[in-house]
């Protein structure tokens, strides 16, 4: 049997010699809170692409001081961060893997000391901070910040470029009826809704020709949230603008009791992927390889996107190799252990 999480896959002019990609994760490690990379990040990254993962895509990484998600969050707002960040894509390519980032405004979801700003003046919950709702010039700014942000990425040596719109931050906020409650034209229908996404996604391909992916919720666990039907719309609108992949996560738009159980986001890409016909990543409690074959060989993702299993282990391809009988050839450093 040809096995499919180990074969290589293309997108535009980048190919992945494998469908395993490690899914952004923040690691609270940026330690002078000023978004700079930090000795931990690439020892924490290049380990991941030498364990022979294909695509490394670092964590929620800020277009905006005020859109971390906290003050010791990554950033790529200024021309200073390029330099740390290209010495981790040059590390990741060392070992013939693919780097990727994904760019991000927190939104409501900030959790620093300073104003926070989001679609509408609500908060995350009873404890947060209500945020200041945004001008018009707010969300020029910030959908430029997202192509300055862009062209950065491009300095920086990555392969691709992901958009967070997902887990509540704030692209996510713009797009769910529970978070935007605007009267103009970034609220109200979900055409409306979209617009924000619309604006981002045309500044990004602006400065930026290679693969773009985005992240959306796929499920928001509130009857009053948006419905597959409306992420299918969205999707429908991403591929019109020549989105490549859609990374299908869910949850964190409101609180909400969420009971996860293995491969339990995977519904979402399958749909998104079988009624848009564009390309998909599951993500969601996926810890071995025969649970990430099965979900490509039935063609349910295009990519598999693991998290906590490669925070536990930075090796897990030669773990799910093993389990599916594939001989995945590894560093050569590391020979008499492979």
């Amino acid at each position: 049997m040809k096995h499919k999480l180990f074969s290589p896959y293309t997108i535009k002019n980048i190919t992945l010699k494998n469908r395993i990609v490690m899914s952004p994760m923040c690691m609270y490690s940026s330690h002078e809170q000023d978004g700079h990379i930090q000795p931990f990040h690439f020892a924490h990254y290049e380990s991941r692409a030498a364990g022979q993962v294909g695509l490394i895509m670092t964590e929620a990484t800020s277009v905006l001081p005020e859109g971390r998600i906290s003050h010791e969050d990554l950033g790529i707002w200024e021309d200073s961060h390029v330099e740390g960040l290209l010495k981790v894509t040059d590390a990741i390519h060392r070992h013939d893997a693919k780097a990727a980032i994904q760019l991000v405004h927190a939104g409501r979801k900030a959790n620093l000391r300073d104003e926070i700003f989001a679609p509408s003046a609500l908060a995350f919950n009873e404890v947060s901070k209500v945020p200041t709702e945004m001008s018009e010039r707010d969300i020029s700014q910030t959908v430029t910040a997202f192509k300055h942000a862009a062209e950065r990425s491009k300095q920086a040596g990555f392969d691709i470029i992901e958009l967070h719109a997902a887990h509540g931050y704030l692209i996510n906020q713009f797009l769910s009826p529970l978070t935007n409650k605007r009267n103009d034209n970034y609220g109200g229908s979900r055409e409306n809704r979209y617009r924000f996404l619309r604006e981002t996604i045309e500044a990004v391909y602006e400065v930026w020709e290679g693969p773009l992916f985005v992240r959306i919720s796929g499920a928001e666990y509130n009857d009053d949230g948006n419905s597959i039907d409306d992420f299918v719309y969205f999707a429908q609108e991403m591929k019109a603008q020549g989105v490549d992949l859609i990374d299908v996560s869910s949850g964190g738009v409101v609180p909400a009791a969420i009971e996860p159980y293995p491969g339990y986001q995977v519904k979402y890409a399958e749909q998104i992927k079988e009624r848009v016909n564009i390309a998909t990543g599951a993500v969601g409690l996926i810890t071995s390889g025969n649970q990430a074959e099965e979900i490509l060989q039935n063609d349910r993702a295009d990519l598999v996107f693991l998290a906590r299993a490669l925070l536990r282990n930075p090796y897990w391809p030669k773990q799910a190799a093993d389990e599916l009988g594939y001989e995945l050839e590894g560093p050569r450093q590391y020979t008499r252990a492979w």
